[in-house]
């Protein structure tokens, strides 16, 4: 069983694409390409095309797939059932840290895409944000050992392109860091229960009592005020694309 056929239930409806997120992801797309989306879900950020293979272990989160969604196989990342070069694109979106062995997950990516690979993912070293640094650090110590690093997706891509994501303050898709100027939603349960990394802590209650206290008393609005005139925000969030085909010129060379 997976984590999503735990949690996942709510997904489709909770964690809908951020129309301005989907366009940055589909401009690296490019329209004509083959793509491979593994952990792909209910669906969220695939490009509205032909062309598309999904990738997804969980029965509960392929169950929520929309009718015209890109056919989907249930499979794992580590053992991806397609022939090497399969597709010119593989997309990873907010999926690798479910992974139980991230390096095998991502040779297998590596093996069968053609051109780029390009991930969504947080990146473990980012700091500054107001709710894990003042409410949940169990989150930040949980995340920053799940999250896979700059360095791993280094060691197996070689060089890759990572570009910060900002999140719009009017985020749609609620994962952890969509409502970094609403915090009065991490209060809401069925926020919550789209947002998987809660699902690991053992007891929420005193950490979502301090929130609610600091709103009701205004602490929470002396400390982070300042974030209601952003339109967008950098909560560490990342797009990393991995360029197979100049990868492939560069070991060549160097051959």
């Amino acid at each position: 069983m997976t984590t999503y056929d735990t949690i996942g239930g709510s997904y489709s409806v909770r964690r809908r694409a951020d129309r301005r997120l989907a366009a940055r992801l589909d401009a690296l797309i490019g329209s004509d390409s083959t793509v491979l989306n593994v952990g792909a879900g209910t669906g969220s950020y695939e490009p509205v095309r032909s062309r598309i293979i999904a990738v997804e272990p969980s029965t509960v989160m392929l169950s929520q797939r929309h009718p015209s969604a890109a056919p989907a196989v249930r499979a794992f990342a580590e053992a991806l059932p397609f022939r090497d070069g399969a597709f010119d694109v593989v997309l990873a979106i907010l999926t690798i840290h479910h992974w139980k062995a991230q390096r095998q997950g991502l040779e297998e990516c590596a093996r069968v895409v053609q051109d780029r690979i390009i991930i969504l993912t947080w990146d473990p070293e980012a700091e500054g944000f107001w709710l894990l640094r003042d409410y949940f650090p169990d989150v930040l110590k949980i995340d920053r050992q799940i999250f896979p690093s700059m360095k791993l997706l280094r060691s197996v891509f070689g060089s890759i392109d990572i570009r910060p994501l900002p999140i719009p303050a009017d985020c749609v898709d609620g994962f952890l860091g969509a409502f970094w100027q609403r915090p009065e939603a991490y209060l809401d349960a069925k926020v919550r229960a789209a947002i998987s990394t809660f699902s690991r802590l053992a007891s929420i209650g005193s950490q979502l009592e301090h929130l609610e206290r600091d709103l009701i008393s205004g602490d929470w609005e002396r400390r982070n005020g300042e974030l209601r005139d952003f339109t967008e925000l950098d909560v560490g969030y990342r797009l990393v694309i991995a360029d197979r085909r100049r990868a492939k010129l560069v070991n060549e060379r160097c051959s």
